[in-house]
């Protein structure tokens, strides 16, 4: 009987010393990532890209790519929707691949968004975020941190039926906690995203610009295609002729004479 206490006892010892064990490791594990939240207007879907690279005064190197595994890299994504969308990651600060240490160097977005119905009426662009080791300036980062990207569609027009196609622009933004817009282009400390929350949102222009320069003239309901040498000029600039303008095609197929509006 004396045996089972002890063993009874040992027992119960071994299990609250695992539950702590385990309650640490989760801490820990939540304290070595980070929550990506993005937020996405609609008609929009990203592919995000984390890169790790070897810890500072490691001398090992990350492995190479096998298959389909990709050491060094964990891939994101949100797919397209037709309304306002948010999506939640939990994103790593560190990871260990072949025994080499890796910490996380920079999270890259794909952003596509249609701008018309057909498969090809898609706009990309490329943005993303940049990690680094914590500085001795001691600058801290609200809690949590908001990124903000503003995207505009830049348009032109393509072809010998000059279809308008719009290509996409994706910038960063100062928020309203960092006037400086400093924090906005990066890049951030990873000690001080250890366990908490950074939002980054996508919002889309209500204006939109021409995509190449002097080639077309802003009217007040909108912009004229300049005519350039004559109908079938790809280039067609307007150098200085601001009274010949060509028609051109939406991507629906209507033909227009003014964008975005169409007719006059």
């Amino acid at each position: 009987m004396r045996h089972r206490n002890v063993f009874n006892g040992f027992f119960r010892s071994l299990m609250i010393g695992l539950g702590a064990i385990g309650a640490t490791g989760c801490s820990v594990a939540q304290q070595d990532s980070f929550t990506l939240v993005t937020e996405l207007p609609p008609g929009f879907r990203i592919s995000g890209e984390a890169q790790y690279v070897p810890r500072p005064g490691e001398t090992c190197t990350v492995p190479v790519k096998k298959g389909r595994e990709h050491p060094g890299f964990k891939f994101f994504r949100q797919e397209l929707s037709e309304k306002v969308q948010t999506a939640q990651f939990q994103v790593p600060l560190s990871s260990v691949e072949g025994g080499c240490p890796l910490v996380l160097n920079s999270f890259d977005y794909e952003v596509d968004a249609k701008y018309a119905a057909g498969f090809d009426d898609v706009g990309r662009d490329y943005t993303g975020i940049v990690f680094q080791e914590s500085t001795t300036d001691n600058v801290k980062l609200p809690t949590p941190t908001t990124l903000q990207r503003e995207c505009e569609w830049l348009f032109r027009t393509m072809g010998p039926n000059r279809i308008i196609a719009k290509i996409l622009k994706c910038t960063p933004v100062a928020t309203p906690e960092q006037a400086s817009g400093s924090v906005a282009k990066g890049p951030l400390q990873r000690s001080q995203l250890a366990g908490k929350t950074l939002k980054v949102t996508f919002s889309l222009s209500h204006e939109e610009k021409p995509a190449v320069g002097d080639n077309w003239v802003k009217f007040p309901n909108g912009w004229k295609r300049c005519m350039g040498k004559s109908l079938e000029d790809p280039y067609a600039f307007c150098r200085g002729n601001t009274t010949d303008f060509k028609p051109f095609k939406m991507p629906d197929g209507r033909d227009c004479t003014i964008y975005p509006t169409c007719t006059e």
